[in-house]
């Protein structure tokens, strides 16, 4: 059975090909909102309305634009078929000027494990125009598949979510643990919680998706939790038993820390289909 390789001397000729690639899919679907809208849209179709919203803030650092511009082209040519979907940059003070679409602006310093999930979730309230049905934490290596997400949350209940990977990997107990900080969900009035609580106020240093875990359960909160396996997980090899081949009802996939591991997370999902001709890569079977 024959298959296409794509033969690329060096990494950053890898991501020059993702970004192509990302392009022409633009191109291939105008019907999707621009990516480089305030934020990034991501409209249900076939649908007159929305069954629920979702806002998806990818925590990141101001020094990684290569990243965003990455990230902005592979959500931009995604569709939600039952969701209102947005998603956002996350962001602490920054120290040089940047073009601040799709942005959120954290009053903090940038961190980890200081405080930045938790600015995130408390700030919400105040600083939106609107509520979402669900909030999402995200890390920037993670690729995230929107319409499965859609899917999965579709049947879910609106308050008191908890959602995502739980620790420990070998586990699929939902209340036994706290959920992988590679994307977890909360539902808004668990948001509006951390925002008003002193639970979390006091308690903002160390691993922050443990903490999360840690708060929710001192608050007697989220009763409602759903571990998402097989179809979250960490990309093959990576990191042990929370580690396991791709699987095609993936719904996120975490630890993409090289170019190659996105190309081939991409390939598998035949997101490369629309690639047209180019001088700058070379495919032969």
């Amino acid at each position: 059975m024959k298959k296409k390789w794509v033969v690329l001397a060096v990494l950053p000729s890898i991501a020059l090909f993702l970004l192509f690639f990302c392009f022409n899919l633009l191109l291939e679907y105008p019907k999707v909102s621009s990516p480089l809208k305030d934020p990034i849209a991501i409209e249900p179709r076939r649908i007159t309305q929305a069954q629920f919203s979702l806002l998806i803030g990818i925590l990141t650092r101001p020094d990684s634009y290569d990243r965003r511009h990455f990230l902005r082209l592979i959500y931009g040519i995604q569709l939600s078929p039952i969701a209102e979907i947005h998603i956002k940059f996350v962001l602490c003070n920054l120290t040089k000027d940047e073009q601040r679409i799709d942005i959120i602006i954290l009053n903090c310093t940038e961190n980890m494990n200081s405080g930045k999930t938790y600015t995130y979730f408390s700030s919400l309230p105040r600083i939106l125009p609107r509520r979402y049905d669900y909030v999402m934490k995200a890390d920037d290596d993670v690729f995230l598949r929107i319409a499965p997400l859609a899917f999965s949350l579709q049947p879910l209940p609106r308050k008191d979510l908890y959602y995502g990977f739980v620790i420990p990997c070998n586990s699929r107990n939902p209340f036994i643990e706290y959920m992988s900080g590679m994307g977890f969900i909360l539902s808004w009035d668990l948001v509006e919680w951390i925002g008003d609580s002193s639970i979390p106020a006091n308690d903002i240093h160390g691993p922050e998706d443990k903490l999360v875990g840690k708060w929710l359960k001192m608050g007697n909160k989220a009763r409602n939790r759903f571990s998402n396996k097989p179809a979250m997980y960490d990309y093959p090899g990576t990191n042990g038993q929370c580690s396991h081949e791709l699987i095609p009802e993936t719904v996120a996939i975490h630890r993409l820390k090289r170019w190659d591991q996105w190309l081939t997370v991409l390939k598998f999902f035949n997101m490369t289909e629309a690639l047209q001709p180019s001088n700058l890569y070379h495919i032969f079977d």
